[in-house]
């Protein structure tokens, strides 16, 4: 049996969400939540509140996706912690008045 990797966030204590990547997620949120890693980000933002996980068969995949989710906004980690996918994709649309989407039909 091959090991499954995870892609974890957490919500911590002060509205900020940390996402990582891990073989253990219960191991991972309890070092979260510990004085194990004192310098961490989420050390001074405890406690932490798992709110997210997606399992993948290759470590790449998770890291990829880990970095993916790091570059969204603040209100597409919220629409992924609630599980509200239509939010989320609907936050990932282009809002730039020059995106094709968004020009006027008089603009067509």
């Amino acid at each position: 049996m091959s090991e499954l990797f995870f892609t974890y966030m957490v919500l911590c204590s002060d509205d900020k969400f940390y996402v990582g990547v891990t073989n253990d997620v219960v191991r991972r949120v309890v070092e979260h939540n510990s004085d194990k890693f004192p310098k961490s980000f989420c050390h001074i933002r405890r406690p932490v509140q798992l709110v997210f996980v997606r399992t993948f068969f290759d470590i790449i995949d998770a890291i990829s996706y880990e970095k993916q989710i790091k570059k969204w906004s603040h209100k597409k980690k919220w629409a992924l912690a609630l599980g509200d996918l239509k939010l989320v994709h609907k936050l990932a649309e282009c809002r730039n008045e020059s995106h094709f989407g968004n020009i006027s039909s008089e603009k067509k």
